[in-house]
């Protein structure tokens, strides 16, 4: 693609992530087809030793990168929200701190912005994996077109966060990211959607996650339950969804977060993944 739009990578890591895992999501965004301008490292409260190590080496060889180091950990929403503002583009990819980004990965997603003005937010399939990209688990993938991604967004998160690109105007004309339990992303992708924002979820594969037991274990328990019929209620409150559609989503969504891990894995990979 002999034109494209300059963008910024927006990545948030805390001390409990492994440096291997760093260093390998780290070096699939510099490693891209078409490089950022600049990759905004946001460390949520100290890290630790080797994970310094990696940043201060990544630092030392590749001079677009920006780290803003926050003095607590203060969670993925409030992390994201300060080092947005200091992504240089209005074109943002979002990276995770474990995962890995395949070398097309930006310049598919830069093609979808420049061919469709429209389009504020723009994601794709991801492959789960737990030990090797080589052994994939599970895909998820999503609506393509905007209409279907309205549909598909009343019921599930609509946009896969760890390989999402939007515009950073959007983002902040819709409120940005606000504290919402392990549920940050869709309550802003819900709300830029209200907002007027387009969405588009390209149909290949554009980042490895790192899943495994652990992922399925964050989505357990009483709190996550309430904090996803919190945001159906704010879906119901705001005439996104009908009453009937929450109650359908609510017992759905606590059913799911109560059940054993092992059951809620099957479940994940039946019914959820592909």
């Amino acid at each position: 693609m002999k034109e494209h739009m300059k963008y910024s990578v927006l990545m948030s890591v805390y001390c409990k992530e492994k440096a291997e895992n760093l260093t390998c999501a780290m070096q699939s965004i510099f490693a891209q087809t078409i490089k950022p301008e600049d990759f905004v490292l946001v460390c949520d409260g100290p890290l630790n030793e080797s994970l310094d190590r990696v940043i201060e080496e990544m630092t030392v060889d590749h001079s677009e990168l920006h780290v803003v180091r926050l003095t607590k950990n203060v969670g993925l929403g409030c992390a994201l929200n300060e080092g947005i503002k200091y992504c240089k583009n209005d074109v943002v990819a979002r990276m995770d701190s474990d995962d890995v980004s395949r070398e097309d990965r930006c310049e598919k997603q830069l093609k979808v912005l420049l061919d469709n003005p429209q389009i504020s937010i723009v994601s794709g399939t991801v492959e789960e994996f737990s030990e090797s990209i080589n052994v994939i688990d599970s895909r998820r993938t999503l609506p393509q077109n905007h209409d279907e991604i309205i549909q598909f967004a009343r019921r599930r998160n609509p946009f896969n966060h760890p390989c999402v690109m939007y515009k950073k105007s959007q983002v902040e004309a819709a409120g940005g990211y606000k504290d919402f339990y392990l549920l940050e992303d869709y309550f802003l992708w819900i709300r830029m959607l209200q907002n007027g924002s387009v969405g588009y979820n390209i149909q290949e594969p554009l980042l490895w996650m790192r899943a495994g037991s652990e992922m399925y274990k964050r989505r357990a328990g009483r709190k996550y339950a309430k904090s996803q019929r919190n945001l159906f209620k704010y879906m119901m409150s705001t005439g996104f969804i009908s009453r009937k559609q929450y109650v359908e989503n609510t017992i759905i969504r606590f059913g799911s977060s109560l059940a054993p891990n092992w059951l809620r894995k099957r479940l994940f990979k039946r019914y959820v993944r592909k």
